[in-house]
């Protein structure tokens, strides 16, 4: 047995070792997050974890009562901040919490996110046996409509989200990102803190410096997260549009971090068109009934999109018999991955090469701290 799969013995706590204990630093960028703040950190809060901890809400202009419910829980719990994030964006919010925060240890949360009771400790015990600087493990997405529900079966099956364990679930070892993220505070300020410039994919690009950087990032399904999807489909293709289009923005400064399963859907979207298009050029040129075989080939072009209608509807068959979902959940599910399949796809085609540098955030970042610097915790 080599040192990474001792490791990976360990990380999956097939041997309980007692938790280390050290202060912990939560921080949450919100915005719009009404209807799950307090639910979210109702979660953090009740964690079953012995060392200190804070919460630091990084709050940004919202159209309901974000804030107002921020200052309320702040009010009624010591433990609880609350800081600006006056672009509203989600690195700068991030950058702003860290900032913030007092701890070596620094855990990231989302509004939508909801931590089981030993996350916090699962996490730092897995810190603590892979030497790693960044835990994370799956996106437990959990819906509770009939629509959230089919979101979340394709944001959990490969067949919405391809091999991304962080999604589908793996063995436990060393990974190019994870959800959320629990990270020693070192890693964050070595690379500078999130990158502004990137609205979306902001975690991934943070995890591939750390890497370039010799950090080990490391994925431990135990860590399961629970997620609330959008509740519309107007939500869910603006959420994966951005995904796509801000995606390859990242790939553009990152060279050769693109793989087969981030070509897919513009591929897919691509192949749709063209064999939609021909097809009913085809159609069309038939109208005059000289039935060529040229015209014939451009009508069998509609078997592409047929095809990927079946394909959808047989996956939607088999979601239907493997006991997730039932009902109306099932009939919302073909939208929902032509959804995230399409919107994906055409956010990363039509992501144009300026985006970086056109986006309201900067460079940005965090820097190191005197008093982390010094820190035995930071440095244990």
């Amino acid at each position: 047995m080599n040192e990474t799969d001792d490791a990976r013995v360990r990380a999956t706590g097939t041997r309980r070792e007692a938790v280390p204990e050290g202060a912990v630093s939560v921080i949450m960028p919100v915005r719009d997050a009404e209807r799950n703040l307090a639910e979210s950190v109702k979660h953090v809060l009740s964690q079953a974890y012995p060392g200190e901890l804070e919460i630091v809400l990084a709050v940004g202009p919202s159209r309901d009562k974000t804030e107002q419910v921020a200052n309320d829980l702040a009010a009624g719990d010591p433990r609880i901040r609350v800081v600006a994030n006056p672009s509203g964006q989600i690195p700068s919010g991030l950058n702003a919490a860290v900032r913030a925060s007092r701890h070596p240890v620094i855990v990231r949360v989302d509004a939508r996110s909801r931590l089981p009771a030993g996350y916090i400790a699962a996490a730092i015990r897995t810190l603590h046996n892979t030497g790693a600087v960044n835990v994370g493990g799956i996106m437990a997405a959990d819906g509770i409509t009939p629509f959230q529900q089919a979101v979340a079966w394709a944001m959990t099956s490969p067949a919405g989200v391809g091999s991304a364990r962080f999604h589908t679930g793996g063995s436990a070892g060393p990974s190019e990102s994870v959800y959320l993220g629990t990270f020693r505070r070192e890693a964050i300020e070595g690379v500078g803190g999130y990158d502004e410039r990137y609205l979306r994919g902001e975690d991934w690009e943070m995890n591939h410096r750390i890497r370039e950087a010799g950090g080990l990032v490391w994925f431990q399904p135990e860590l399961r997260v629970t997620y609330r999807p959008r509740t519309t489909v107007g939500e869910l293709a603006s959420q994966y549009f951005l995904y796509g289009r801000w995606r390859r923005a990242v790939a553009r400064h990152h060279s050769g971090t693109i793989t087969v399963r981030y070509l897919a859907p513009p591929a897919t979207l691509l192949v749709l068109l063209l064999g939609t298009l021909a097809g009913l050029a085809g159609v069309a040129s038939l109208a005059d009934r000289t039935g060529t075989w040229w015209q014939w080939l451009l009508t069998a072009g509609l078997i592409v999109p047929l095809t990927y209608v079946i394909g959808l509807l047989v996956v939607t068959a088999r979601a239907g018999t493997d006991g997730r979902l039932s009902g109306r959940s099932v009939a919302w599910l073909p939208v929902v991955l032509a959804t995230m399949h399409l919107c994906w796809g055409a956010g990363f085609l039509t992501s144009p090469r300026r985006l970086v540098r056109k986006a309201r955030g900067r460079r940005g970042g965090v820097a190191p701290s005197a008093q982390q610097q010094d820190s035995p915790a930071a440095q244990s």
